[in-house]
């Protein structure tokens, strides 16, 4: 076993510190499809600790469902579409209307992202597309709902709302699926994440997801398997201590306890995609096989999205 150190100043620059602002991780989209929005929330409200983060889903984003955060308690607001859409040919006039992740404790030191699969539908190419997010923190909150006007920079207004571009599906710079499909395996549901694109010559890459267990048993992650382009994939956890940041491998690999939901994410359990031999490029979609003690092997897929900010930097002992 080895453990990793990391300078706290080192962290700072992982996914989304550098915007003040709540952003989208991937700001264009094709219409007419589905859509993953990640909402990268940078910090708390006037240096207080988030409690609850609020989404008002814009009208045309459709048959919407959240992803789940260990700790958090989800609550879906549902209602009529001012509109009539089509899923998968079949009409839909409504459906959730705003996602709120309740009792968490997210400090102002650190960000996270909070998660919502969608689909676009009768929006035209080009329109700009608001997700509006109110963050509830002790006695204090942070509403991120204001609107561009044509012409205007949204960098000029204090409080912009995060938004996404909708584009033509030609356009984007891969052929693959915007939000790759949640899977199932037994009582086991899995939700992909991300994988953050690297620059050439990076030696490692971070990747996320989350994993529910509806069953009664315990089970486990041991392993993930037939990643084409790196050396190998190790499963790892990340915490302070004191005022460092430390990060071992977990050669067991990551339980899942029954009824409980279990968050890979940035500053805590993790996949370390070892040795890559080309870069990961954003829009790319890779695919690895999650093996379980008692589930078994399942095929999942993660987008590798374009996040701002520095490479983990690993010095091992």
């Amino acid at each position: 076993m080895f453990k990793t150190i990391v300078s706290v100043a080192a962290f700072a620059a992982i996914p989304a510190i550098a915007s003040a602002h709540v952003t989208l991780v991937q700001g264009e989209a094709p219409a007419d499809s589905y859509y993953l929005a990640q909402l990268q929330i940078p910090h708390g409200c006037d240096g207080k600790a988030t409690r609850e983060v609020r989404v008002t889903l814009p009208e045309g984003f459709i048959s919407a469902k959240p992803m789940p955060k260990a700790g958090w308690t989800l609550e879906i607001v549902k209602g009529k579409y001012k509109s009539e859409y089509k899923d998968h040919g079949k009409p839909v006039s409504e459906g959730p209307l705003e996602i709120r992740w309740k009792g968490g404790d997210l400090p102002d030191d650190y960000f996270d992202i909070f998660a919502v699969r969608g689909k676009f539908a009768g929006l035209a190419e080009g329109a700009v597309v608001p997700f509006a997010v109110t963050q509830l923190c002790d006695g204090a909150e942070a509403v991120w709902n204001q609107i561009a006007a044509p012409g205007q920079d949204a960098h000029d207004l204090p409080n912009p709302a995060p938004t996404v571009t909708l584009i033509a599906a030609k356009e984007m710079h891969h052929h693959h699926d915007a939000a790759p499909e949640a899977v199932k395996l037994g009582a086991l549901d899995i939700t992909p994440g991300f994988i953050k694109a690297t620059a050439p010559g990076q030696p490692v890459a971070g990747g996320f997801l989350t994993i529910a267990n509806q069953g009664s048993e315990d089970d486990q992650l041991v392993a993930v398997e037939g990643v084409d382009g790196v050396d190998h994939v190790e499963l790892h956890t990340m915490s302070m201590e004191g005022d460092v940041m430390k990060m071992r491998k977990l050669p067991d690999g990551i339980p899942l306890p029954a009824g409980q939901t279990v968050e890979l994410k940035p500053g805590g359990l993790h996949m370390m995609l070892m040795g890559p031999k080309h870069p990961l490029k954003a829009g790319d979609v890779v695919e690895m096989t999650l093996v379980f003690a008692k589930a078994g092997k399942v095929v999942v897929k993660l987008p590798v999205m374009d996040i701002k900010g520095g490479a983990m930097k690993h010095k091992h002992k």
